[in-house]
């Protein structure tokens, strides 16, 4: 009588079998195989191919986003880190015969006026296309000039400002011979072209023309070395980057007291970045050049939305601009307080807005304080967020060999994706992966 009610039995289904091995489920010792672009393309469980990893240091974020490119690569898909600050991914690439771009004060200079491969790509293409992408490379420069701007000053660039950018990026890309550099935007302001005064709004008085841009000429004067940014963006691009292999911006020179120049590096990077792939893909798409697909890594994430009012903006006018074109993406943080510490509720709702649209978010060891705000955005069960609590216990101190233990959610995540319950999993690294894993290498002797 009881048998004949409970049939067919219930039980739990299994975890996915597609995509990066991680490491076992922590829930019945299952291989756990994950990765945003498999379960994208592959698995059909994710409506758009990015995640969010959260997590207190230490615990191992960058560990399992190495071994999901680690991983990726192995399937032809070409990781590329846009800004690595610590370094925690140069091994990685050097591992995998990729470039490595070092970025610093007199180490490697980035251009954001730099079309890069795009006047050459362009002239490829068919006519529609071409316009398309130069298109694309325009609006990407002025966001990169904004966007720098912004941190130099910690406030957007004006409407009025923005208007006589564009016009004047535009004029110095029809009048200048190769590849223009910051000096050659402020001599253009300077000169006071027609097309620039009549977006300005001066009137007809030239004097007027100077006051209205006074405030502009001073920003971008300050990027031409002796601002605080320095001449990292002064000079031309010291190495170009290449779209065929897997590719590392190495950005650890900059010390972390120079908190506007990491956030300003890093937002060079993803622009330069992103466009150098929109190449790629474009002539993919005219048949010029084999389809690539990419794992694009945006790590720490915080430190460039706290540089400035308005930069949520900027971020996500850059990533949303390849999120559907054979991109996948990875943005990292610790806690969602980083998110949420921006000065105006308008930023901090946009930048809730990134783990939202995520198409699935990773969480480590989080303290119980961020639990109100993740289930805002995440739907968690008590048992899951109390998991997630306990691997953010500090270590236990060892008495016999006078150091502290692993902590206990090291290597221990939670894969969520929607309302799906959680996948807890434990990753697990091979002995290649450890000798190109060690993110402390400075105090090992």
């Amino acid at each position: 009588m009881q048998v004949c009610g409970l049939w067919p039995f219930g039980a739990g289904s299994g975890t996915p079998g597609v995509g990066v091995p991680l490491g076992r489920s922590l829930a019945g010792g299952a291989t756990v195989c994950c990765d945003p672009i498999s379960w994208f393309t592959r698995a059909n469980l994710l409506l758009n191919p990015s995640e969010f990893v959260l997590g207190k240091p230490g615990l191992g974020k960058s560990t399992i986003v190495r071994r999901q490119a680690l991983g990726l690569a192995g399937y032809g898909v070409n990781p590329v880190v846009f800004g690595d600050l610590k370094p925690d991914y140069v091994d990685l690439i050097q591992a995998l015969d990729g470039q490595v771009i070092t970025l610093g004060r007199g180490r490697g200079y980035l251009n954001v006026l730099d079309p890069g491969e795009v006047t050459e790509a362009a002239a490829r293409l068919p006519l529609k296309a071409r316009q398309a992408l130069l298109a694309e490379a325009h609006g990407r420069r002025l966001n990169a000039v904004a966007s720098l701007i912004t941190v130099l000053r910690g406030q957007p660039p004006t409407d009025r400002e923005e208007s006589i950018l564009n016009a004047a990026l535009t004029v110095l890309h029809d009048r200048h011979d190769g590849v223009p550099v910051m000096a050659d935007l402020v001599r253009l302001l300077r000169e006071a072209p027609d097309p620039v005064r009549a977006v300005a709004l001066d009137r007809g008085d030239l004097a007027r023309y100077r006051d209205i841009t006074e405030g502009l000429e001073a920003s971008l004067v300050g990027l031409l070395g002796g601002g605080r940014l320095g001449e990292l963006f002064a000079h031309p691009t010291t190495e170009a980057m290449h779209h065929d292999r897997p590719v590392c911006f190495d950005v650890s020179s900059i010390d972390d007291s120079e908190g506007q120049l990491q956030a300003a590096a890093l937002l060079a990077c993803w622009s330069y970045g992103f466009g150098a792939i929109s190449v790629a893909q474009a002539l993919a798409d005219a048949g010029l050049e084999p389809q690539r697909h990419y794992f694009v890594i945006l790590d720490e994430l915080w430190r460039v939305l706290r540089a400035g009012r308005g930069l949520v903006d900027r971020v996500d006018a850059l990533t949303r601009l390849n999120r559907q074109r054979g991109v996948g993406m990875a943005m990292i943080t610790h806690t969602m307080s980083d998110l949420l510490a921006l000065p105006t509720e308008e930023d901090r709702m946009k930048a809730k807005g990134f783990v939202e649209r995520a198409g699935m978010v990773i969480c480590g060891g989080l303290p119980a304080a961020e639990m109100p705000q993740l289930t805002e955005v995440v739907s968690m069960t008590e048992s899951e967020q109390q998991i997630i609590t306990d691997w953010s216990t500090p270590p236990s101190w060892d008495s016999e060999t006078g150091t502290d233990s692993a902590p206990p959610g090291r290597g221990k995540f939670m894969v969520k994706v929607g309302g799906r319950p959680g996948i807890p999993v434990q990753v697990e690294l091979t002995p290649s992966e450890l000798r190109i894993n060690d993110t402390n290498r400075k105090w090992t002797t």
